[in-house]
């Protein structure tokens, strides 16, 4: 089985074209994403067809969980499939689980060098994230969306969370001191396990530079902490946004890279960073 391996700011994939196959996706995901056993990667990508998009997508955790949307994994396909013209075009639509996905490309000597994809409109409402406030005993009054600043208590520390849903399910905590400094393997665990959370979550936590900067880490559902995460990033975006922090424009800056996140406040949310690929091979079933 052919794979090509690609990255968007340390964000890395492994990408099959699947098209007209059938696998056991999830468990080919466990073996070849495995860093030591396997290829390495933060997930398996699998190219589709579509009778309603230029191309579909699925993407599957290392752990062999199957996940929503993608926004780093959106702009590797988009390489993917316009650098071997299975799509002839620099701004096509992709079908995901989450929906529909608009990306764009631009390149320069025939190749993809960088993606802007629309993330969709994010949503807050409980049911739709999902989280489950009947399970719990809160002090809070109300509960109405967007949840901002709401205080739970993890491994004896009090966090500070505020929810969104990018097509996949976020929580975000923003700091004062440096990103760097907090325990996010011991701490991410147990938020994405949380029993707030029916289907788990993927975890922020972030630190404003300024208006148009912000430092973060992310721990991924099914995965563990990443070099980045496009979804991730927009749920910082939008947060930051709703809490003043910042602007409609601002650059997140994880330890893969800067991606640029920009959002009106109403509408869809959008995602633009470097992709680049990194070999081809063949897998050995």
């Amino acid at each position: 089985m052919k794979f090509t391996k690609l990255q968007a700011t340390g964000n890395d994939f492994i990408l099959i074209d699947a098209r007209g196959k059938e696998d056991e996706w999830g468990e080919l995901a466990r073996a070849m994403c495995h860093r030591r056993l396997g290829v390495g990667g933060d997930g398996l990508i699998v190219v589709t067809t579509s009778s309603r998009a230029d191309t579909g997508m699925r993407i599957f955790n290392p752990d062999g969980s199957e996940a929503e949307v993608c926004g780093n994994g959106l702009r590797c396909l988009a390489k993917y499939v316009v650098d071997r013209k299975i799509v002839s075009k620099s701004n096509l639509a992709v079908d995901t689980p989450s929906g529909i996905r608009k990306v764009e490309v631009f390149s320069e000597a025939g190749k993809v060098k960088q993606a802007r994809v629309a993330m969709g409109t994010p949503r807050f409402r409980p049911k739709e994230i999902p989280i489950r406030f009947d399970l719990i005993k809160t002090s809070h009054k109300e509960i109405n969306p967007p949840i901002l600043d709401y205080s739970i208590v993890v491994a004896n520390r009090e966090l500070v969370l505020s929810f969104v849903s990018m097509g996949n399910p976020h929580t975000v905590t923003f700091l004062t001191t440096p990103v760097a400094d907090f325990p996010l393997t011991e701490i991410g665990p147990q938020v994405e396990t949380h029993i707030l959370f029916p289907k788990r979550t993927n975890f922020e936590i972030a630190r404003v530079v300024s208006s148009e900067k912000i430092e973060a880490r992310v721990w991924e559902r099914g995965v563990g902490e990443t070099l980045s995460c496009g979804s991730g990033a927009c749920a910082i975006g939008v947060v930051a946004c709703l809490k003043d922090y910042a602007s409609d424009f601002v650059d997140i800056m994880l330890p893969g890279g800067i991606l640029t996140v920009t959002w009106d406040g109403v509408g869809e949310v959008w995602l633009s960073g470097q992709v680049a690929e990194v070999f081809s091979g063949e897998w050995l079933k």
